[in-house]
């Protein structure tokens, strides 16, 4: 198994590109605007999409996908995509987005029965099983109901686990749960500076020193990849997350790098 950054900026700007990853060449996680970067075919390959929580950056790439794959899909009698998030997640695409006003409902086109996506709920806790890959649903803390998501690399590999927080600030459930998986990658958000550090606490992320303060709760030496950082606050972000000594090996995520599982 393969993941691809299509995005992880927390917001766009010339070079930035909003959440996404792929999974193999047919599973997204978070549909943010990197996913406008897939060419049309690679588009049409994408079978499901797992959600970490409704906010716009995390899903706007869904709506402008649908419309884009329909008429390959549907010639190709292929099934809908699924979209996968918990019930308040799937809530808020039906009525903000796939409401005729934002947008057309996708889940009945083109036709009710035979439409270019379906709406599929889980829980955190679930451990969901895509044609032979497992992802365990993970509790994120944030303004509205979210989720993480761990990978199974399977038993090749010693089921190591590719983690992605979502956009979470201080989480203790995480920790307690990641405490009992063994971890190949860490993904996990630092969307601001500490200079920010009030900011990130009302909008339930994290600063360079609450994210000291939850990797402290990580045993051992684990690759972390920093992700959400806000357009223009690389450096400050990452000067703050340098100087925190941790045992971890941290780096900035960018666009475009792959981590193979």
């Amino acid at each position: 198994m393969n993941i691809r950054v299509l995005g992880c900026s927390g917001a766009i700007a010339a070079g930035y590109k909003t959440t996404a990853f792929l999974l193999d060449d047919d599973v997204l996680i978070d549909a943010g605007t990197g996913v406008g970067d897939l060419p049309l075919d690679a588009l049409a390959r994408i079978d499901h999409i797992l959600l970490s929580h409704s906010h716009l950056d995390h899903v706007l790439g869904i709506p402008l996908l649908a419309d884009a794959v329909l008429r390959i899909r549907s010639a190709a009698r292929r099934p809908p995509i699924q979209v996968h998030g918990l019930p308040d997640t799937l809530a808020a695409l039906r009525d903000n987005i796939f409401n005729g006003v934002i947008w057309p409902d996708f889940t009945a086109l083109p036709t009710r029965e035979a439409p270019v996506l379906s709406l599929h709920e889980f829980r955190t806790g679930d451990r969901l099983n895509l044609d032979g890959r497992v992802i365990e649903v993970l509790p994120a803390a944030h303004t509205v109901p979210a989720v993480g998501f761990a990978v199974d690399a399977g038993p090749d590999r010693g089921h190591a686990h590719w983690v992605y927080t979502g956009d979470t600030g201080p989480n203790p459930a995480l920790w307690q749960r990641l405490a009992q998986l063994r971890l190949s990658h860490l993904v996990i958000e630092t969307a601001f500076s500490d200079e920010e550090e009030r900011l990130a606490q009302v909008s339930q992320h994290l600063c360079p020193k609450e994210l000291g303060h939850e990797l402290a709760q990580l045993g051992g030496s684990v690759d972390v990849r920093i992700t959400h950082i806000k357009p223009g606050e690389v450096e400050a972000v990452m000067q703050g997350v340098a100087a925190l000594q941790s045992p971890h090996c941290i780096t900035a995520l960018n666009a475009g790098d792959c981590m193979a599982l």
